[in-house]
């Protein structure tokens, strides 16, 4: 589409774009300029220099203009190192990644007696579409006695918002510790999100932004230039509030990630830049909050083809679960449309998204018969089933 538009652009400026009109524009230099030469056939020693040395890099040219040079040039098809000049020209920066920073959940056989978890320790996820997910215990960590559970600092091996699962996912001690029995990711683990390197469509939207946030008064767009230069934040992941919830001139911002609302450690920092540190406008009173989130129980019966392995019976039942779980934002691994605020959640599209994914799918059974519609509000599980059904 874009290339039929830059040729567009092209043709209007009287530029040649296809090798007939080329050859057209050659031909009438020619006559021109009264050239003796007449022999037009394709096998004229002419013409076959003119397409070696005029012709062939015209139409290079055209091709670099076409689908490098004019896109680069404005903001909707810039990208790569283009964007990055772009953004710089409204006093932006593409946001580098960022390792998920939060605590591990620690619980012993017994409480009697000190018991060091050393730094380096790592705990792992099971396979997520083929990929096991590892988290390192930051310093030595000493539970003092008489304790049965405590926390341990850890960041993730390494760097995106892939490893913000979801609580319970991280449970695996590759190297068994003497004295513990389990350990996994609570609910509110993470303390920092993790973040992948912003990519050309959410710098685009923040380049984009900053032409509405030029101002004298703080208003959204303000507002969302300020907030999503932390990482992991994107300005359409930005709600506001209005109509002053807390009397004239108050607003509210609700924020989501990829992998559903954000810690309240890291929206404090947030509020603390925007409040504390002066980034907000003179009687504004903005405040962020995580977006609010609604549980939903819900249960899945799957049936698969027939005739199917245990084994691979069981790897289904997981891949599911999975899956649906990144539908409700507990893991970001798989292709599969997500929960929103303002939204309408829909089931059968889930189990579209399953069957395209799933081959060995035979079928999947969900116990709610209605989507999910949300306001401002975003749609979390709240307990998960996934059983074995016949074939």
């Amino acid at each position: 589409m874009s290339d039929k538009l830059f040729e567009g652009m092209l043709k209007e400026a009287g530029v040649p774009v296809t090798e007939a009109e080329m050859e057209a524009r050659w031909k009438a230099i020619n006559e021109a300029e009264g050239s003796l030469i007449t022999n037009d056939s394709a096998w004229s020693p002419f013409w076959r220099l003119i397409t070696a040395i005029v012709t062939t890099p015209c139409k290079s040219l055209v091709s670099l203009l076409v689908t490098k040079a004019l896109p680069n040039l404005f903001l909707q098809y810039a990208a790569g190192t283009w964007l990055d000049v772009y953004a710089w020209g409204v006093d932006l920066t593409r946001k580098a990644s960022a390792k998920a920073q939060g605590v591990a959940t620690f619980t012993r056989a017994a409480s009697a007696g000190a018991l060091t978890i050393p730094t380096g320790t790592l705990i792992e996820s099971p396979t997520l579409d083929g990929y096991i997910y590892r988290l390192v215990v930051d310093q030595d960590t000493v539970c003092p006695d008489g304790v049965l559970t405590f926390t341990a600092p850890v960041t993730a091996q390494q760097a995106g918002s892939a490893y913000n699962l979801g609580p319970g996912y991280y449970s695996i001690l590759p190297s068994p510790i003497p004295g513990i029995s389990s350990v996994t990711n609570g609910a509110d683990w993470l303390t920092t999100p993790g973040a992948d390197e912003e990519t050309d469509e959410e710098l685009r939207l923040r380049s984009r932004n900053q032409f509405s946030a030029v101002g004298q008064y703080h208003h959204d767009a303000a507002y969302k230039a300020i907030i999503a230069g932390y990482a992991g934040i994107r300005t359409d992941y930005l709600y506001f509030e209005h109509d002053g919830p807390r009397g004239p001139g108050t607003a509210n911002c609700y924020i989501i990630l990829d992998t559903g609302a954000p810690p309240q450690e890291f929206v404090d920092n947030i509020n603390a830049f925007v409040r504390d540190s002066g980034n907000h406008g003179h009687g504004d009173d903005m405040i962020c909050y995580p977006m609010p989130e609604t549980p939903y129980d819900l249960a899945s019966t799957v049936h698969p083809v027939p005739n199917l392995s245990e084994d691979r019976c069981a790897a289904l039942v997981q891949d599911v679960e999975d899956m649906i779980r990144c539908a409700f934002r507990q893991n970001s691994d798989f292709n599969v449309s997500k929960t929103w605020p303002h939204s309408r959640f829909s089931f059968s599209r889930l189990d579209q998204d399953l069957h395209a994914a799933l081959p060995d799918l035979l079928s999947v059974e969900f116990d709610r018969t209605e989507d999910i519609v949300s306001v401002m509000d975003l749609p979390v599980l709240g307990s998960l089933t996934v059983a074995l059904g016949g074939a």
